[in-house]
């Protein structure tokens, strides 16, 4: 039986680059066999070599991707909230998932099965040309992230990263992060310490950070930081590296959806 997905639902699935300006017909034949689930910190999503057969859109929450290392420490892939989905490169190539998924909060997610999505797909052929602009969205989308992990400095990540999780239009918000640090220091490509440090830093900005929840008062004077300027010292002509930006604190990879 298909369950009818709340407007607010919706709303968050329309924010997904997979789904970007599809219209409401489109959008309820993709969404007709999705439904929604609630996780406990710690629930373990799929693992590693699971066939593929559904794809995620985190509704609220944090999950996290990730590999488990010979020593038997979790090596981070990936982390995804409100707005964003995985797993759906996994279901079209049906070669397994290629990796391990958690929540690192609770979350709500809404679970689309591969099997009435790639069903809706054959039958509407349209829509797969829709999907692949938007899949290529996506890709330019990573392209632009690995710059960012590659040229911009710890701070501007960070600044980068807390401006995408704000409302385009506020002009002050206040988000929430996991309460592992660690996690978001490895999707920005730094170590606990840099990320520390870029927060501190921030500060000048007017954003203060209490336990997980992040307050920013001034969120243009942080799109303006993000975006290239650096209001709180002039930028070189030619980006050097520092201390806190050395090569060591990257990911050996852009991160994979």
């Amino acid at each position: 039986m298909t369950v009818r997905l709340s407007r607010e639902t919706l709303r968050t699935v329309r924010q997904v680059p997979l789904f970007a300006g599809l219209g409401d017909d489109t959008l309820a034949l993709l969404t007709g066999g999705a439904h929604e689930r609630r996780c406990p910190r710690g629930t373990r999503l799929f693992s590693e070599g699971e066939p593929a057969d559904r794809f995620y859109v985190v509704l609220d929450g944090w999950v996290k991707l990730y590999r488990d290392n010979p020593q038997g420490s979790e090596c981070l892939v990936g982390l995804f909230t409100r707005g964003e989905s995985f797993a759906e490169a996994a279901m079209f190539d049906r070669l397994g998932f290629p990796v391990n998924a958690a929540t690192a909060e609770e979350a709500r997610l809404l679970v689309f099965p591969a099997e009435h999505f790639l069903e809706t797909l054959r039958q509407h052929h349209g829509l797969t040309l829709n999907l692949l602009a938007n899949l290529t969205a996506m890709l330019r989308g990573m392209v632009l992230q690995l710059d960012q992990l590659t040229n911009q400095s710890t701070h501007q990540r960070l600044a980068a990263f807390l401006v995408s999780l704000c409302p385009d239009d506020a002009a002050r918000a206040t988000v929430c992060l996991p309460c592992d640090k660690m996690l978001i220091a490895g999707r920005l490509g730094m170590k606990p310490e840099s990320f520390s440090r870029a927060m501190a830093r921030l500060k000048g900005l007017g954003v203060s950070c209490e336990r997980n929840a992040v307050c920013i008062d001034d969120l243009a004077a942080l799109r303006r930081l993000a975006g290239a300027g650096d209001p709180l010292q002039p930028m070189p002509a030619c980006p050097r590296l520092n201390g806190s930006d050395l090569p060591a604190d990257l990911p050996s990879r852009p991160m994979a959806r």
